[in-house]
């Protein structure tokens, strides 16, 4: 398991032969990379964390004044505007948006899950309809902001 003994012993708890925190490049940094496929609309790990009352680098938002501090996981998921996940605060899951092959960077919207970020930043992510800015929901102008529709169809 990537998680610490102490975290429990959650059976979708991601595991270490599936995923890693990898260094991607200068621009990126660190993120997750997955070691093998996931199909759309699966569930693909649990997240854990300590629940603290400010935003860090690498927490994700709970609640406007919870955030899940994941040193281990889900706080190296990299952005993209348009992801191949789906985080479910509430259940603390991970979902496929799309099929996910082996050997793939974990890709999330960063405004899915923040209101803000603890720092913005541009965005680089390539994809068609890229923003252009990273930011949390509340921090993108009103002519930068998309719909979030990040529903898992089946």
């Amino acid at each position: 398991m990537l998680y610490p003994a102490s975290y429990g012993l959650d059976p979708l708890f991601p595991k270490a032969e599936d995923f890693e925190v990898v260094y991607k490049d200068e621009m990126s940094g660190q993120g997750v990379i997955c070691y093998r496929a996931f199909k759309r609309g699966e569930v693909i790990a649990s997240m854990s964390g300590e629940v603290i009352n400010e935003i860090r680098q690498h927490t994700l938002q709970i609640a406007p004044d919870r955030h899940l501090f994941d040193p281990y996981f889900s706080g190296y998921f990299l952005h993209s505007c348009e992801p191949n996940i789906s985080l479910d605060m509430e259940n603390m899951t991970v979902t496929a948006l799309k099929d996910i092959p082996a050997n793939s960077y974990l890709y999330m919207d960063y405004a899915e899950t923040e209101d803000h970020l603890f720092k913005q930043f541009p965005c680089a992510c390539g994809a068609k309809g890229c923003r252009g800015w990273v930011g949390g929901k509340k921090d993108m102008l009103p002519v930068m902001r998309t719909p979030i529709l990040h529903s898992v169809a089946k």
